[in-house]
């Protein structure tokens, strides 16, 4: 990830945009702070009278009400505690809530490119990782510069009421102790950065070996994955041991600094060769200011680390959320399609900056209830065509019209929900069987409705043995079923779309032979009364087909049904002689 080019400042201002919503518990909770801050205070300058007018005096009004005055500052104090506590941590998961959700809404909404380029374990290590690293900016942060500051001041006032001059020694050495926090700023982002990138390739790494676990236990790739997750795991560390020793490096230098400025005024405090400059309960209320400071600029110089930590998060997020999302540059609506679709000189290429493109000069027409093949080797561009036709990718070389009207002007979603899909691996979600049939759905699930797309895609012959029907939890992406059951089911959602064009990539190619027929039957079915693409590498499912196009590289070379192309003795017939002899070196793909 690379670092962002906006300053420190405005990305935390940035970030305190977020906290600023919710200003009525923020302000209750300063208000904590000050409460705080000011009773630790009050306290400390009890000490004085207790001292001087308590035990060396024996004042009698001393004694009566000194203590009533110290309970009071301490039931003021946990009043201020608790507003405090409670007020920020509230407003610390809100913040965590909203950016987390902006970020999510974002992410779904960006195109297939964003995709293409960055991985999901990323995104995940973004969501959970870098969103906790920027509440602790966000919240605790404020917490430590307003409390322990305002902690800080109100000693150095207190202190500076009983003697101004032995007070002027800590205030001389603060342009030592703000170089350093100055210094450390610095080292600690760019270490954020680092444990940032390193937590993600631990994500990478480990998501890589868990979905792929069945070809790492077929390859005995267990040492090899290990050693993967070994290498990022260590990576990990040492960033986090930079991190410890940068961090106790700034704190024992600000701490030297504040002790060489406590023995000063010690030793001034106490030398018998100066004149008296406090009296003993003026000395120890002093010296209890002095000692009570110390937590508080401990904890000062240490935020430094928490807030570079939050501003590299934040970095990471606001990176995300201003990405572009998907262009929604169509205005017409279009509620269903008659399923009429036309490519005119279409060619495309994934980077501007390449030389070779994906497709070049495509034509072709399908008419309302066609079913046309798109057949050729891998890399020819057949999946190019379906993912322009659905605008996963923006097309700058000529135009797709679906029913006479150029898609980039059809409301994108409204485009996307003329379309099912069904692909070879079935993408199912770690939900109820049911939900997933019916996912995204925008009625109510209508049981009738849903029992008839069970039959018709044979998902009913093997619901009854699930344990709890529809409602059967099926695991991620649908481990506890058979590849040809998660076909089925990814069937079963396209019939209960009911959208009006079908596109099936390669939807039989990973089945056995009986799976396979018993998804054809269903394929079939779904068919009717739609305007179909199919995608495939197996000839013998597409002999049906009112026209099949042979791509290769890029280039239709030749259309025409099954009989028609055969008899073309061309590209289609060398493969379909390929695939009939079962001899894939008749031709080369």
């Amino acid at each position: 990830m690379s670092d962002s080019n906006h300053s420190g400042a405005y990305i935390y201002k940035r970030l305190l945009s977020y906290v600023g919503r919710y200003k009525g518990v923020f302000a209750a909770a300063i208000a904590g702070m000050i409460t705080t801050a000011l009773a630790d205070a009050g306290f400390v300058s009890m000490l004085k009278p207790i001292m001087d007018e308590g035990l060396v005096a024996r004042s009698p009004y001393m004694a009566k009400w000194l203590p009533i005055f110290l309970i009071g500052i301490f039931l003021i104090r946990g009043l201020g505690v608790f507003m405090d506590t409670y007020g920020m941590t509230w407003v610390a998961r809100k913040t965590i809530f909203d950016m987390r959700q902006d970020m999510f809404e974002k992410v779904i909404h960006l195109p297939v490119r964003f995709y293409d380029h960055n991985s999901s374990a990323s995104l995940v290590s973004k969501l959970v990782y870098d969103v906790e690293q920027v509440a602790a900016a966000s919240t605790s942060v404020i917490r430590v510069l307003v409390k322990d500051s305002l902690t800080v001041i109100a000693l150095l006032c207190w202190m500076a009421y009983l003697n101004f001059k032995l007070t002027l020694v800590l205030l001389v050495l603060l342009p030592i102790v703000a170089l350093i926090v100055k210094t450390a700023s610095k080292r600690f982002r760019k270490n954020s950065h680092e444990i940032q990138r390193s937590i993600k390739d631990i994500a990478n790494t480990s998501k890589e070996a868990f979905q792929g676990h069945k070809i790492v236990k077929t390859y005995g790739g267990e040492s090899y994955e290990t050693q993967r997750f070994r290498v990022a795991n260590d990576d990990n560390r040492q960033q986090a041991m930079k991190k410890a020793v940068i961090s106790a490096i700034n704190l024992s230098l600000i701490l030297v600094v504040v002790g060489l400025a406590v023995a000063i005024i010690i030793k001034l405090a106490i030398d018998p060769d100066n004149p008296q400059l406090l009296s003993a309960g003026g000395f120890v209320s002093y010296l209890g200011a002095i000692l009570m400071m110390m937590s508080p600029v401990k904890r000062l110089a240490k935020v430094n680390e928490t807030l570079q930590a939050g501003i590299a998060g934040a970095d990471s997020i606001f990176s995300t959320i201003d990405e572009t999302i998907e262009t929604q540059s169509g205005t017409e609506s279009f509620t269903r399609a008659k399923g009429k679709i036309n490519f005119q000189n279409v060619s495309f290429q994934y980077a501007d900056n390449e030389q070779t493109k994906v497709l070049s000069d495509i034509n072709f027409d399908i008419q309302p209830g066609q079913s046309i093949a798109l057949v050729g080797a891998s890399g020819s561009g057949k999946s190019t065509i379906v993912s322009l036709l659905l605008r996963f990718y923006e097309l700058k070389e000529g135009e797709i019209k679906l029913d006479d009207t150029s898609i980039k002007n059809i409301k994108l979603k409204e485009l996307r929900s003329n379309f099912s899909i069904v692909t070879q691996d079935a993408i199912l979600f770690d939900d109820t069987l049911r939900n997933n049939i019916t996912y995204a759905s925008d009625q109510q699930n209508d049981e009738n409705r849903l029992r008839q797309v069970c039959d018709a895609a044979h998902v009913t012959e093997f619901l009854d043995k699930l344990p709890n029907g529809l409602d059967t939890l099926i695991g991620e992406r649908g481990t506890r079923l058979s590849g040809g059951q998660r076909q089925r089911i990814a069937i079963a959602r396209a019939f209960y779309k009911n959208a009006p064009i079908l596109i099936l990539d390669e939807a039989t190619s990973a089945l056995d032979t009986h799976s396979e027929r018993l998804v054809q039957q269903a394929t079939q079915a779904l068919k009717q009364g739609r305007t179909t693409i199919v995608i495939a590498h197996r000839l013998s499912t597409i002999e049906n087909a009112d026209c099949i196009h042979v791509m290769d590289k890029g280039r239709i070379v030749e259309s025409g049904t099954n009989q028609e192309l055969i008899d073309k003795k061309g590209y289609y017939a060398r493969l379909w002689q390929a695939q009939q002899l079962g001899n894939p070196e008749l031709i080369n793909l």
